[in-house]
């Protein structure tokens, strides 16, 4: 087994097909053949369904693997190339979808002005999504929204963010600066899915103040969510950077002020320790927010979003448990 062989299962595996494999790695389709053979030959298993397209469970099951494999050596390469301020190499970053419209453009601009040799691929996702591909070495960190219980994780605080009511002009509540919890007893709102992180957390305030959210709607994706409601189908809570910093007279950001925040934070694994690139990347990222947050509407940096016994200098790993304490 070779990394040319685990490289031509994984193009396959991403581009579908051993000619569109090939030209990912600029070879011919015959060495991507070549390789495949050898590899299912030595593990006694097909890997590729030859008739119908496509990888069988055996051959995900050793994509998956040999991943975290290239990834690694990828890695080692960027540490060994990386001397002191001339980090060079690539960094693999989740985001969740919310928080990326805001921040990746403000990521990239830094991280190309500070680091200019250091390449981020950037996925939006899910924290659902997000967490496993750190866990499994797919990337190397990721921005997520807590609670994170993963003992192997190292979860770094970044922000907190105020969730807030958004309404078309047309609703009974718009124009109010302010709106408490029980004023949507029964109201119909745009929720996200029974079950979501989002919808456990305004389900159990709600319960603390003995009010009904009524769903006119369940919708899976914070950014779907709010961009119906922007759209006049109904108003919805969502956190404050699903909300455009520049808000339309046609709509209101009203604060609830029994509903608390959602703290966003950057995970990566506890070992192996972060590569040269992702390293210098999770510093811009910190730099960032620190120096931008107070720009967006409800974000809130520092020390909103760490526990109350740290100093606001002070630059701490937490747990998700300590983290979702504080925020609620």
């Amino acid at each position: 087994m070779d990394v040319r062989q685990l490289a031509a299962i994984v193009a396959i595996a991403d581009h579908g097909t051993f000619s569109a494999a090939a030209r990912s790695l600029y070879t011919v389709q015959s060495n991507i053949s070549g390789h495949v053979s050898r590899l299912e030959k030595e593990l006694g298993v097909t890997l590729v369904d030859r008739s119908q397209g496509g990888l069988t469970d055996d051959g995900a099951r050793v994509v998956e693997r040999a991943r975290r494999v290239l990834n690694e050596i990828e890695d080692i390469t960027a540490d060994v190339t990386s001397r002191h301020d001339e980090v060079s190499g690539q960094t693999r970053i989740g985001i969740i979808g919310t928080t990326a419209r805001w921040l990746t453009p403000l990521l990239l601009e830094r991280l190309a002005h500070d680091h200019p040799n250091v390449r981020a691929v950037v996925r939006d996702g899910a924290s659902s999504s997000l967490v496993p591909s750190v866990m499994t070495g797919e990337l190397n960190a990721a921005v997520v929204h807590l609670p994170v219980d993963e003992p192997e994780l190292v979860v770094d605080p970044l922000f907190a963010e105020d969730l807030f009511l958004l309404v078309g002009s047309g609703h009974r509540l718009s124009g109010a600066d302010v709106v408490h919890l029980a004023d949507l007893h029964d109201e119909p709102l745009l929720l996200p899915p029974t079950g979501s992180a989002l919808r456990k957390v305004l389900e159990r305030a709600a319960a603390g103040n003995d009010v009904n959210l009524r769903a006119q709607a369940e919708i899976d994706g914070v950014r779907l969510l709010t961009s119906l409601a922007l759209d006049g189908f109904g108003a919805a809570i969502v956190p404050a950077t699903a909300v455009p910093p520049s808000l339309s007279e046609d709509f209101s950001r009203v604060t609830v002020p029994e509903l608390p925040r959602r703290v966003v934070a950057s995970i990566r694994r506890r070992r192996p320790s972060p590569s040269a690139p992702s390293h210098v990347t999770l510093d811009v990222l910190a730099t960032v927010i620190e120096r931008e947050a107070e720009q967006q509407p409800g974000v809130h940096a520092g020390t909103s979003a760490l526990p109350a016994t740290r100093s606001p200098t002070e630059r701490t790993t937490v747990t998700g448990d300590d983290v979702d304490r504080r925020a609620h």
